[in-house]
């Protein structure tokens, strides 16, 4: 026990050890209802990269717990090894450094499954287009031919089968609308944009 807690105090694992012992109070004070973590901030991987999707508390506990563990393991190879002072020095701050590292990767690793559980957001479906403008991209579109890239909510696009209703002259380039969905045939109703704007 003794040589766990020399290592535990010993460079640079004292460093994650009193990052470690922040993390376990936080937790408890969760446990006990003194921290609500329904509302835990939640980065996206554009503000907190590789770690976003998953609350920032989760992000960091798993982060300080492996690079805690790492660095441990390092912190004991360094004891048994013995070198000296200055050396020591320079070899701990290397193990620092691979742990977050490493625990860095670990982390990013755990992350991934753990972003399904936190995304909240229901699964989207081809009624989510509806409504929304979209650019032909064949060279023509009539009542049983045609493409068009939609842009969904979320920024992505996709090409999805349209069909022209009522008149209009479609090219490759042309804006339309979509606003109806035919599940039979699986594709998309569209009018030209200008005569959805004449409507309004």
């Amino acid at each position: 026990m003794s040589g766990f807690v020399a290592a535990a105090t010993g460079f640079p694992a004292v460093l994650f050890s009193f990052l470690l012992i922040v993390v376990i109070g936080y937790w408890l004070l969760a446990l006990l209802g003194a921290i609500d973590l329904d509302h835990g901030h939640v980065f996206d991987d554009g503000v907190f990269a590789g770690f976003g999707g998953v609350p920032l508390a989760i992000s960091l506990s798993l982060l300080t717990a492996f690079s805690w563990f790492l660095s441990l393991a390092g912190t004991v190879v360094l004891q048994a090894v013995r070198p000296a002072t200055p050396v020591r020095v320079l070899l701990g701050v290397v193990v620092l450094l691979v742990a977050l590292v490493l625990g860095a990767l670990a982390t990013r690793v755990l992350v991934v499954p753990l972003r399904r559980l936190f995304s909240g957001a229901a699964e989207p479906t081809r009624a989510d287009f509806v409504g929304r403008p979209c650019v032909v991209r064949t060279s023509t579109v009539t009542h049983d031919f045609g493409q068009a890239e939609v842009t969904a909510a979320d920024g992505s696009s996709a090409i999805v089968q349209v069909r022209l209703a009522g008149e209009g002259n479609l090219h490759a380039g042309s804006r339309v609308v979509i606003h109806e969905y035919d599940s039979e045939g699986e594709f998309f109703w569209v009018s030209p944009l200008e005569l959805e704007a004449e409507k309004d």
